[in-house]
């Protein structure tokens, strides 16, 4: 984690900037009370910066690339990529039907081991199509990076896909660090 910005510091500006209270629809069709607007801590630069160092020590060794997942996942994957010196894949929700038809954009997927990269994880549904699109494609995966863990089955739903979810932070944390 960058030393100027502490684990607990970054919770709580995520806590501050980018919790939103209200009534929301998920895109797992769930209704929530808290929504964590991803894009409020994406588009600062800081505080991005700090949520990759956070995420850093989370990828296993032996990891050949990241896979940031269309659309969150990529900025959070291109800033971790800038500090782990890891490349990173741009991974779509389904493969483009013109130019080059590819799933996964800026390499090569098949015979690596790739990590994939979210933003905030609620029931794993995209991170499990994607996951299976990319196998097929001849990816190894095993782990999941995600900034937000909503606590919301994700973890189970990946675990029984073979993919082991790792949170920098999970919905309880930064619950417990609102004032």
């Amino acid at each position: 984690m960058n030393q100027t910005v502490t684990r607990e510091a970054l919770g709580k500006q995520i806590v501050e900037r980018a919790t939103l209270h209200g009534e929301f629809t998920l895109r797992s069709g769930a209704v929530s009370n808290i929504y964590f607007d991803k894009y409020l801590f994406e588009a600062d630069p800081i505080m991005l910066r700090a949520i990759a160092d956070g995420l850093q020590p989370l990828i296993p060794s032996g990891s050949e690339a990241l896979a940031g997942l269309e659309m969150g996942g990529i900025p959070v994957a291109t800033m971790l990529s800038q500090r782990s010196g890891l490349p990173t894949l741009f991974v779509r929700k389904k493969a483009k039907e013109y130019g080059t038809c590819k799933l996964a954009e800026g390499g090569q997927v098949s015979g690596r081991s790739l990590v994939i990269v979210e933003d905030v994880v609620t029931s794993g549904g995209q991170i499990l199509l994607s996951a299976k699109a990319l196998r097929e494609l001849g990816a190894e995966i095993s782990v999941v990076l995600c900034v937000i863990d909503r606590e919301a089955g994700g973890t189970e739903s990946l675990a029984g896909e073979g993919l082991e979810l790792r949170p920098l932070y999970r919905r309880s944390e930064l619950e417990a660090m609102q004032e």
